[in-house]
């Protein structure tokens, strides 16, 4: 499952980089791609979309539209 979300405070590569590792955390396999002038979080993976959003939050970031 392909999945893109707007992490509006993504500010630098190093968001980038703690974003991409609390995903891996969770799903090893998972397929991450962080673009930080687009603030958009592309993520490929078997989790489900609660968890991968769960996991953004978890290490600090907000996703828009997401609670």
């Amino acid at each position: 499952m392909a999945l893109k979300l707007n992490v509006p405070n993504i500010a630098c590569d190093d968001c980038a980089a703690t974003i991409s590792e609390s995903i891996h955390v969770m799903e090893p396999d998972a397929k991450v791609e962080v673009d930080v002038k687009a603030k958009t979080v592309t993520v490929e993976s078997a989790a489900s979309e609660e968890s991968i959003k769960q996991a953004i939050v978890a290490a600090g970031y907000h996703i828009e539209g997401y609670q």
